[in-house]
């Protein structure tokens, strides 16, 4: 049981990694014993966290654009040249877009879909051979972070959002049938509200966002990480192809 929730001797990649929920992760999985990598766009800004994050164990940094498949085999290309097995990777990295349905525009599509849909599947293609290796020891791990949005409406006008979190819920359960045969686990976390820089309503008005979250507050680092180390860890290795949701009671509520 000591055991149970431990990521000693673990390596995780996180994609988006440099803010936000992915730095809460990254945070979580550094105080678990796990070796950690955290990918951004913003090669400074990733770096800069990096650092930061390195006064807790082993962190670096891999700038990189996944929502490309060159962005992201790129990626799985310097990885693979420091690190030649991957026990965990959490697909994180997202970008959202809202405009009123008359004049929503296709270039709000293609950015969102191919972030928060596209570059999870290609990037984790990617790295199979680095997470088959690691399943030879034990159970690998894909965490896919979708949102609440995917699973319940809500009033904004994000539709490539809301589109492309729910495809990513049903992709996750696809990959998950594939993925267990490789002995690698897919599973993924639908945030409620948590403050960050996409989510700028719970950052900057929390007092009312609370007000309509039936535990009555948004989330903190520690439910992200959590949640995180749960499905990350051995505990998590019999939760196949499912997305937990970590919303405080919203989507119940909705």
């Amino acid at each position: 049981m000591n055991d149970l929730f431990s990521l000693k001797g673990r390596t995780a990649l996180i994609t988006g990694g440099s803010r936000g929920i992915g730095r809460m992760i990254a945070e979580a999985f550094l105080a678990q014993g796990a070796r950690v990598y955290i990918s951004a766009r913003k090669a400074a800004v990733v770096e800069q966290t990096a650092k930061e994050l390195s006064a807790n164990g082993f962190c670096v940094a891999l700038p990189a654009d996944v929502a490309t498949v060159e962005g992201a085999q790129a990626l799985a290309a310097a990885f693979a040249a420091r690190e030649d097995k991957l026990d965990i990777l959490v697909n994180n990295a997202g970008a959202a877009w809202g405009a009123e349905f008359e004049s929503f525009p296709e270039s709000g599509w293609d950015k969102v879909v191919d972030t928060n849909l596209k570059a999870p599947f290609f990037l984790t293609q990617a790295l199979l051979p680095q997470l088959k290796k690691a399943a030879l020891a034990h159970v690998g791990k894909v965490i896919n972070i979708a949102s609440i949005d995917g699973i319940s409406v809500n009033p904004q006008e994000t539709y490539s959002y809301a589109a492309s979190k729910a495809g990513l819920i049903q992709l996750t359960r696809r990959m998950a049938l594939r993925l267990a045969h490789d002995n690698i686990v897919c599973s993924g976390i639908a945030p409620g509200a948590f403050a960050s820089d996409m989510n700028k309503d719970a950052r900057d008005h929390a007092e009312a966002v609370s007000k309509r979250i039936p535990v009555g507050r948004i989330g903190t680092p520690q439910d992200m990480a959590g949640a995180a180390i749960f499905l990350a860890s051995r505990a998590g290795d019999y939760v196949v192809g499912s997305t937990l949701v970590v919303d405080g009671g919203v989507t119940h509520a909705r």
